[in-house]
């Protein structure tokens, strides 16, 4: 590794180059060794040119229209002057490991946009569908100077707990119709949104979606909110028409200035920091873990002994982590 090379990704990025920024995402998510190094390296020295972006997480059950609102976000917020960036976390194809759904095909006027970047990074099996490095490249997109940084999720498991955890404003979209919706939501989806949005507010669903907007803030009003400083909204908004588009980034902006005027905003974000490391380094426990030599001998042996009820997990658990102490 030179620092040469470093350097040149170092400049490349800083000056906006779409080229050298998505190498660098590549670096980062790589599992080679020499790479991920080379693209820890460069971060580390793009970190004190980070933080200024408007961090934003956006989700939703699929098919409540994400992609469209985000691309109609992305495309008012670049026509007001500023660069937009968009994480679109995908599910990993079981071949190929590879995004599957594509946003550059979902958001593809965005796409076009010199203003904007779009990265559709396959989830690879982690936690909720959030993509293994999506922290790391939100880093980048700011050090390139984005204004705004979106990340979407595919919407299902723990994903929303694991984007709210890296953002500072995190969306709901909902359907408008909320009757079994409304009953199946998790309350724990409800306490980490900063904003719910009825999406599809249009045509002959706006009624619906409006009588949906009652039902939620109804549901909101039975729970603390999870800041002093906020009140989470219900909002309508249609992505095809662009209504409601424009509130929704008003609210984004309300939130950032009262968290920023409590010092509750930076708080947050040192919170998250700290919470990235302890992650980081149980992955890499965990990496070592499975790496140990005698450990790797005992797993096939333990995972066939406990899918045949042969022993119980927390016996074979003792036995793996008895291995990996007597190294």
């Amino acid at each position: 590794m030179s620092e040469g090379s470093i350097r040149a990704y170092i400049s490349g990025v800083r000056a906006g180059e779409r080229r050298t920024i998505a190498k660098t995402i590549t670096l980062l998510e790589s599992r080679r060794a020499d790479h991920a190094a080379l693209g820890q390296a460069v971060l580390e020295e793009l970190v004190p040119h980070t933080g200024r972006a408007v961090r934003l997480g956006v989700t939703g059950t699929p098919g409540v229209g994400k992609s469209t609102f985000i691309e109609a976000l992305g495309l008012r917020l670049i026509a007001s002057g500023k660069r937009v960036a968009v994480l679109a976390i995908d599910p990993s194809s079981p071949r190929s490991g590879g995004s599957i759904l594509g946003d550059k095909t979902r958001m593809e006027r965005l796409a076009q946009d010199p203003s904007a970047f779009i990265r559709p990074s396959p989830s690879g099996g982690s936690l909720g569908g959030v993509a293994h490095r999506t922290r790391e490249t939100m880093l980048v997109l700011e050090a390139a100077g984005f204004d705004v940084v979106i990340v979407e999720t595919v919407g299902v498991g723990q994903s929303e707990v694991a984007v709210a955890s890296m953002v500072d404003f995190f969306g709901v979209l909902l359907q408008p119709g909320a009757g079994d919706e409304l009953q199946g939501m998790k309350k724990g989806v409800l306490e980490l949104a900063d904003a719910l949005v009825v999406n599809k507010a249009d045509g002959e669903q706006r009624e619906a979606a409006r009588r949906a907007r009652a039902s939620y803030r109804h549901a909101l009003s039975l729970l603390r909110p999870a800041s002093p400083n906020w009140r989470p909204p219900v909002l309508l908004a249609s992505a095809l028409s662009g209504d409601g588009i424009g509130e929704f980034w008003e609210q984004v902006l309300e939130h950032r200035a009262r968290l920023e005027a409590a010092g509750e905003l930076e708080q947050r974000r040192s919170q998250q920091a700290k919470a990235w490391l302890w992650s980081l380094v149980g992955e890499a426990l965990q990496q070592s873990f499975r790496t140990h030599p005698a450990v790797a001998r005992a797993i096939p042996r333990l995972e066939a002994e406990v899918a045949a009820r042969k022993t119980t997990p927390g016996a074979a658990a003792r036995a793996l982590l008895d291995a990996y102490q007597n190294r």
